[in-house]
């Protein structure tokens, strides 16, 4: 046999090729996947929170968002939850204030479990009380944009059935007008307009009731009785927030419990910790503000600092005034603030991570070699749609990355779309036809009851536009996400454009956000929105552009001709250039984009500027004579 030295020596070279195997393990997953320290990073999460999120939706009684508040105020009664302005409040004064605005409602205002309470006010800390004192009672909050007026405030009033309408102190002359000019639609429905905080001499308005500070300060703080809330459920409605009206009228989505509980744990995905100081600047009334912002802080029991609403010039002395380690953006902001006049204490501050969704590649490379090394979080997802996506890898450019785990739990797939026709291709047996990798396709997603899509409010006929039947077999049902989407063979997830955005000219595609991307590489440019406008005579619809100019800047119409025609395909080059000193973007930075595709390239509809391309010429003055040559057909495009 062999002897003990030999067996000692060969047990001692068995430890080291298994030690140096291990130590070569990592380069080895490395080289095979360059992504894999991040991905089981991203895993072992997803199963953490997949187990939690489980364990509550079995949990009797029901444990919803107000539950995990109120454990948060057991856990650090003492900790800042919301700094504003100059004020302060712990998780205990909010769940205080909280407890005497509920009774104050439940008394004064005859607010009872199961009753919708639409707030029309901006981004204060009353903003928060209300909704936990709603909650508290078994309410429903319908997140109103303090923006929309009259005819989209009544729209959405009626698609989420309030019976009350909850407006601040003092609202701004705006804010108080727009409910005012609906009073009598209003009072017809029975539907009740209240004024927090203000005293009842002060309030002269016919059928505006007040809540008075007295009442609300005169009532009891201690906790309100569990069971003025019992009949909540995972699927009872929570919110409705309603969408952001790019494409027409506001929508009321329905944000059950359920999906109020998913939202909210984008935080933890991203790797927020308790400890965080999270920027929240976005209106409370949208998606990103209220559920990935504030009710994600609360999931984390983290510290928020509210702002009235966005500004460039005090962002990063907010920032570094409130030590902040967490940032919030959407649609522009981003760029806005890339856009901002350079500082030399740019890169001095605590904020380690960017979390939203709308950064374009080009600002997402320039925001960090100005502002430092910030991690950013891109995600994607619609208010009322079930399937989303994180870029958690950090990838410029991309919105999400395909994972094992979410593949597993959602069921989505692209397919062809034909955009002239503005309807999925079907193959000979009329099902839906995928895409292969790395080709644009529309975005579906299964409805399941581990995906549901809970529709919108009242309204069937847009609830079952969103939804597409026999798909690839006889009897499914997809949520149409409206959105084109491009997944590489890496698994990364890239936008392309909306479905109503991208138009067809010349018989080829044209993806206005590419165009647009290309547009303000040109130096005059600082912004751009890009669409489609119809032409008599013609198929399909012709690119135009409505841009802001940087300051100080005059039109360069030379350059602007030279860039797009070296980047740009003839039939994606826009042939009408509008200028205007601002663009108007939708109350969460969205570029709005159907008022101006209906007031088309005609002079005599606006005040401003106005450049079309001429073949031999370039860019030059557009005239009204010219207007009627395009349309009479006597100038061919």
């Amino acid at each position: 046999g062999l002897s003990s030295k030999t067996l000692t020596f060969n047990m001692y070279v068995l430890l080291y090729t298994i030690l140096a195997g291990l130590a070569i393990l990592p380069l080895f997953l490395y080289l095979r996947n360059p992504y894999f320290t991040q991905e089981l990073r991203y895993t072992v999460t997803c199963i953490l929170l997949g187990l939690r999120i489980n364990r509550i939706k079995r949990s009797k009684p029901f444990y919803s968002m107000l539950d995990c508040f109120l454990d948060k105020v057991k856990k650090h009664p003492n900790k800042q939850f919301i700094v504003f302005e100059k004020s302060s409040y712990t998780y205990r004064d909010v769940d205080k204030q909280s407890n005497k605005l509920a009774r104050a409602l439940s008394q004064h205002a005859s607010v009872k479990e199961g009753d919708t309470v639409a707030l029309f006010m901006g981004n204060e800390p009353m903003y928060v009380f209300i909704w936990l004192a709603l909650a508290k009672l078994g309410c429903t909050a319908a997140l109103l944009n303090y923006n929309i007026r009259s005819k989209s405030l009544l729209i959405s009033r009626i698609l989420s059935h309030a019976c009350s309408v909850c407006v601040p102190h003092s609202p701004p002359p705006e804010l108080r007008g727009a409910v005012e000019e609906v009073l009598p639609t209003l009072r017809e429905q029975s539907v009740r307009v209240f004024v927090l905080g203000e005293e009842e001499e002060k309030c002269v308005t016919e059928g505006v009731n007040t809540l008075s500070s007295s009442r609300i300060q005169q009532a009891s703080d201690q906790p309100l009785d569990a069971q003025l809330r019992s009949k909540v459920t995972l699927k009872s409605p929570a919110l409705y927030i309603y969408t952001s009206g790019t494409t027409g009228l506001p929508k009321a989505a329905v944000i059950t419990q359920e999906r109020l509980y998913m939202a909210s744990s984008m935080q933890a995905i991203s790797g927020v910790a308790s400890d965080d100081v999270i920027y929240i600047y976005l209106p409370l009334y949208h998606t990103a503000g209220f559920m990935m912002g504030l009710t994600g802080a609360i999931e984390r029991g983290n510290t928020v600092v509210l702002r009235r609403k966005f500004s460039a010039s005090n962002f990063w002395d907010d920032c570094r005034k409130h030590k902040v380690t967490v940032i919030q953006y959407i649609g522009e902001i981003m760029r806005y603030l890339c856009n901002s006049p350079k500082k030399d204490n740019d890169r001095h501050h605590k904020v380690r991570l960017a979390l939203g969704n709308g950064l374009r590649a080009d600002t997402w490379s320039e925001f960090l070699q100005r502002f430092g090394d910030i991690r950013v979080c891109e995600c994607y997802g619609a208010t009322e749609g079930n399937v989303g996506f994180i870029n958690y890898i950090g990838k410029v450019g991309a919105i999400g990355k395909e994972h094992f785990l979410h593949k597993a739990n959602f069921s989505y797939v692209l397919i062809q779309y034909d955009t002239e026709r503005e309807e999925p291709v079907k193959d000979s047996r009329g099902f839906c036809i995928k895409v292969p990798k790395g080709e644009t396709g529309l975005l579906v997603a299964k409805i399941t009851a581990q995906a549901p899509f809970s529709g919108y409010a009242n309204n069937q006929q847009q609830t079952d536009r969103k939804k597409l039947r026999d798909v690839f077999v006889k009897g499914d049902l997809y949520f149409n996400s409206g959105d084109l989407l491009r997944i590489d063979h890496e698994g990364f997830v890239y936008f392309m454009d909306r479905i109503g955005d991208t138009f067809r000219w010349k018989g080829e595609n044209v993806a206005t956000t590419e165009v647009t991307e290309h547009l303000i590489m040109v130096e005059c440019i600082e912004e751009a929105n890009v669409y489609g406008v119809k032409i008599p005579g013609h198929e399909g619809r012709v690119g135009m552009a409505t841009i802001k100019l940087k300051d100080d800047m005059e039109f360069d119409s030379k350059a602007t001709l030279e860039h797009v025609k070296t980047s740009l395909p003839s039939y994606a080059r826009p042939r009408f250039i509008r200028i205007q000193n601002s663009l108007a973007v939708t109350g969460t930075f969205k570029h709005m984009k159907v008022k101006l595709a209906e007031e088309g390239f005609n002079p005599a509809m606006m005040q401003d500027r106005l450049y079309y391309l001429e073949d031999s010429k370039g860019y030059i003055p557009m005239t009204q004579e010219m207007y009627h040559s395009i349309s009479d057909g006597k100038i061919h495009l």
